[in-house]
């Protein structure tokens, strides 16, 4: 379970769907038992010292005549923690990684890295020059990453449940604006992970965070 502040107050925490149950409970020990509410993300929890949080469904979960049903707790870790196929694609400008999970197991993945020459403190026409081939070197990066989702990813799209992204968001909308991938911009959720460069281990770890719950929690005023 992690925490960060959020935009315009409060904290977001992303729990594990299996645990969510457990952390309403405790919730409940803090603040009072809340009125329950269904919303088109979830369900909000409103507690009688004024407390409240927002629980929000995972990728690929908040769809279909499942999630229109969910109406209490039970009911929304029921949808949570059902297994979905999803597609992950995580990009830096020197490296990617994509893959098809299925709940927590990754079925099929690829990781590619092509060098990008890092930054450099020298000025004039060399660095410009320098600057020049650096963009080359990113832009042909992440032309090998749009190739290598069409032929991993682009398959599986009728299958996907939610496409979710992760590392540069300009690295992935560079790789997303490919016109052969619109059936996956499509798909994409809004959740971006933060992950470091893209490595096996890095996207195994991204299905963890792609199936978690995210609350918003605002205490009372």
């Amino acid at each position: 379970m992690s925490s960060r502040p959020a935009a315009g107050g409060g904290r977001w925490t992303e729990v594990d769907p299996t645990r969510v149950a457990r952390w309403v409970a405790g919730f409940a020990d803090r603040h009072g038992p809340p009125v329950v509410s269904p919303q088109g993300y979830g369900l909000l929890l409103t507690a009688a010292d004024g407390a409240t949080a927002e629980l929000h469904l995972p990728p690929g979960s908040g769809t279909g005549a499942a999630a229109r049903q969910v109406d209490d707790v039970p009911g929304f870790v029921e949808v949570a923690v059902a297994p979905r196929r999803l597609g992950l694609l995580l990009a830096r400008k020197g490296a990617v990684a994509v893959g098809v999970a299925f709940g927590v197991e990754l079925l099929v993945s690829k990781v590619d890295t092509r060098y990008v020459q890092g930054r450099t403190a020298a000025g004039g026409w060399s660095q410009q020059r320098f600057a020049r081939r650096r963009d080359n070197q990113a832009r042909a990066a992440l032309g090998d990453a749009a190739e290598l989702a069409v032929r991993l990813l682009l398959p599986e799209a009728a299958t996907l449940a939610a496409l979710v992204c992760g590392g540069d968001r300009r690295a992935v909308d560079t790789v997303l604006a490919d016109r052969r991938l619109a059936p996956l911009a499509e798909l994409r959720a809004e959740r971006l992970l933060d992950v470091p460069e893209p490595r096996h281990a890095v996207l195994v770890g991204a299905i963890t965070a792609a199936r978690a719950v995210h609350i918003l929690v605002r205490d009372p005023a």
